[in-house]
């Protein structure tokens, strides 16, 4: 009797199933959450902005209030001359600050990026201030410059001034007083991005220029600022920007005095809303601001190539 072996028949292979989509949109909806809820608290503020700088709306005069196209903003390119010296102070303000928070935190990273005993608690100092807010901050300052208890009273205990003298009251002398507080605060920052990128930097760049002769100027002008390009770049605009909507510590510093001597734009607009009720006036400011940082970013961007190789 023939006895036929039977063939195994290869397994069949598996059927190729379709790749769902819920797993590659998972992300998506996991976030989706969060994303909506930040993109309500931004837009909804900036978009309320706009509307009502089209407005002329105070609540303590709600007879008044009723669309006013661009009335605002004619106004305050025409009929607002506070408006103007502000707008010019707070130039001044962000170019003296970034300039000088630059050039210090430039020095503090280099020193703190040497070796030497106590490198630890040396940058702990330098980056300390940062960690204070700028109410707190400015409550220092205004104790510092107290005519009774402050500097000036050393000072003129060692002959230096005269007694009662407040460098915050004196037109002559509250700008600068107001810009040391303001750099002790704001210098930690860029020594804090600056020195994180000059760790980056290869040891072996500045060892090679050494055996070429290359000198400590000349290693920091080929090797080190090239290097730093992008991290100079990025802090500026930070902190222009930062400055430009600083309200805090000139507030509690000065108050915009005396004589409106340290008004900046943004302490103007909060004047304008919160003190004057006009909010339809201030959002028109507000949106005038929003115009100017962006336009002057972009423009900062563009010429300083911000992300493109150093030549």
């Amino acid at each position: 009797m023939a006895q036929v072996a039977a063939v195994a028949k290869p397994p069949a292979p598996p059927r190729r199933r379709r790749a769902s989509a819920t797993p590659r949109r998972l992300p998506y909806l996991l976030i989706a959450p969060a994303a909506l809820l930040m993109l309500g608290f931004i837009a909804y503020p900036v978009i309320s902005v706009f509307y009502y700088s089209l407005q002329n709306y105070n609540p303590t005069k709600p007879w008044r209030n009723g669309y006013a196209g661009f009335d605002n903003f004619v106004h305050a390119f025409t009929k607002d001359p506070v408006f103007w010296d502000t707008l010019v102070f707070s130039a001044k303000w962000v170019v003296v600050e970034v300039g000088l928070q630059l050039l210090f935190g430039l020095a503090l990273a280099l020193i703190v990026n040497q070796t030497f005993v106590g490198r630890g608690l040396g940058r702990a100092l330098v980056f300390s201030p940062w960690a204070v807010s700028g109410v707190l901050t400015s409550a220092i300052w205004v104790l510092l410059y107290n005519s009774q208890t402050g500097i000036t009273r050393y000072l003129a205990d060692m002959g230096i001034g005269s007694y009662g003298t407040s460098w915050l009251s004196d037109t002559s002398t509250v700008f600068p007083a107001a810009v040391v507080a303001d750099l002790w605060r704001g210098v930690p920052f860029f020594a804090i991005l600056i020195l994180a990128d000059l760790q980056s930097v290869s040891k072996d760049l500045y060892e090679a220029a050494e055996v070429d002769g290359a000198s400590r100027i000349k290693q920091f002008w080929h090797i080190t600022l090239p290097h730093l390009k992008d991290a100079i770049i990025l802090s500026t605009l930070l902190r222009a920007v930062w400055e430009f909507n600083n309200v805090d510590l000139l507030y509690t510093l000065t108050g915009g005095g005396p004589a409106g001597e340290t008004t900046t734009l943004p302490l103007y607009i909060a004047n304008t809303s919160v003190d004057a009720h006009n909010f339809g006036y201030a959002s028109a400011l507000t949106t005038v601001a929003f115009v100017i940082l962006l336009f002057c970013s972009m423009v900062y961007l563009r010429l300083s190539k911000f992300g493109g190789e150093s030549k």
